[in-house]
């Protein structure tokens, strides 16, 4: 009879084992341990100044826990949870401990400000082992769906007719309650005959939700027209004319369109790559050509690509210290304003005026038009530069950067909804998101970080 190695899943240690001897020794969870140890946590560590009773857990563990998870694509606190049980990479970097999903949760919710800032100072790491060189940026955006469904919102339009609705529903029984007689005072007793019937108290609430976005809708179309006129009036002032408001912002209203969602009134209803509508936010990220790094992420409820161009490019900027040499882009970041302001910081840009096919980037290049006019316009010069064989050949690196870097976040790791609501949490953990994926870029490269001192 064949021999076989000793197995008996009873049999008990004689001393505790160490979990590090459980663990290759190039596995992902050594090297999230070294590279925590590196981070500036010291706003982690201040929340916890003056703070009584039981010590709560130590906060570096917890941002290595965090941060493992989000690297093997696990956002959940109850999956994060049942991990710090099940699986020996979290057992390790937690020492054995394990917080419950609601300490977790709290932990992230409470220090979620701070989490976005790690995101910094991979990209600063990253610069360190010499993977970002900016000689090449790629920029783009992807529809990420809300922790909200597309059907709890509702249009201006509608609200006011179902504002209207109510009140008239609210006034009419009020009406009724005034011409009813003395016999009814038997019917209600002790009470004032005047409440509001359950259903109706659900309706008056109802109307106060609707009210309140109502407001916020208003309030956000006084602020565009507003900073509309501002920009119409700086345009003008600087081609020496001068410029009437056409009408009072004050007095502007929402378009009939303008739509709010009650269960996280941040997201927007956008058009995702599918060409389907989702309930969600833009995401958006530059990437370092050469090695996928993102050196800038940011989240927005705008569906448009092209107003955050220049705010991605100054991100850029403040993360590395240095400024691109040179911008990719596809059609939707496209405008003379964008093409212009880069330009003239010294920056080559290569943005599509149309929108044009991965194919066609593949097909042998096209002949060169005719050199542009000295009075061609923007989108006529660009066109040309985008004609010529070696502004092809680098433009085609964006779809080979940008692109597979949303792949590797969405597809790989999974994240396809945010699980927590509102704009600012949201966006740390876009933030966060794009950290992991650096830690992984650096992992991956086999960059050995040192101390820094």
């Amino acid at each position: 009879m064949k021999r076989f190695k000793a197995y008996d899943i009873r049999q008990s240690y004689l001393l505790p084992p160490s979990p590090r001897e459980w663990l290759p020794a190039d596995h992902l969870a050594y090297f999230i341990d070294d590279v925590v140890e590196q981070l500036d946590l010291s706003a982690v560590f201040a929340g916890y100044e003056g703070t009584k009773g039981q010590p709560p857990y130590h906060p570096e563990m917890m941002v290595k826990v965090w941060l493992y998870g989000y690297c093997v694509g696990i956002r959940s606190s109850r999956k994060l949870e049942r991990a710090l049980h099940e699986d020996i990479g979290f057992r390790m970097l937690s020492a054995n401990q394990q917080p419950d999903h609601w300490t977790l949760s709290e932990f992230r919710r409470r220090h979620v400000a701070v989490l976005r800032g790690l995101f910094v100072q991979t990209v600063r790491l990253a610069q360190r082992a010499k993977m970002v060189k900016l000689g090449q940026v790629a920029i783009d955006g992807t529809k990420l769906k809300a922790n909200a469904s597309k059907h709890k919102a509702m249009s201006y339009a509608r609200m006011k007719k179902e504002e209207k609705r109510l009140c008239e529903e609210i006034a009419r029984y009020f009406e009724e309650v005034e011409t009813t007689d003395r016999e009814e005072e038997e019917k209600y007793g002790a009470r004032r005959g005047d409440e509001l019937p359950e259903h109706l108290k659900t309706e008056q609430d109802r109307l106060r939700v609707i009210r309140e976005a109502m407001e916020q809708l208003e309030a956000e179309a006084r602020q565009e027209a507003a900073a509309e006129q501002q920009k119409r009036r700086e345009k003008a002032n600087k081609e020496g004319r001068t410029t009437r408001p056409r009408k009072d912002a004050n007095d502007v209203e929402p378009s009939p369109k303008a739509q709010r969602n009650f269960t996280d009134p941040d997201s927007r209803i956008m058009k995702n790559a599918d060409q389907a509508f989702i309930q969600g936010y833009n995401a958006q990220a530059a990437v370092d050509v050469d090695s996928q790094i993102i050196v800038a992420a940011q989240l927005s409820n705008q569906a448009a690509d092209g107003p955050h161009l220049l705010e991605m490019v100054e991100q850029v900027e403040q993360a590395t210290g240095k400024r691109p040499r040179e911008i990719l882009a596809d059609a939707g970041y496209f405008s003379t304003d964008n093409v212009t302001t880069l330009s003239e910081r010294g920056m080559s840009v290569l943005i599509p005026p149309e929108r044009v096919r991965h194919r066609e980037w593949r097909e042998p290049s096209l002949p060169p038009l005719s050199p542009p006019a000295k009075d061609a316009t923007v989108s006529e010069r660009m066109r040309y530069r985008l004609k010529l064989p070696e502004n092809r050949e680098r433009y085609r690196k964006r779809e080979q950067s940008v692109e597979p870097v949303f792949g590797q976040i969405k597809q790989a790791r999974g994240l396809r909804q945010f699980l927590l609501r509102g704009l600012d949490k949201v966006s740390a953990l876009w933030q966060l998101e794009c950290a992991a994926h650096n830690l992984l870029k650096l992992y991956r490269a086999g960059v050995g970080l040192q101390p820094t001192g």
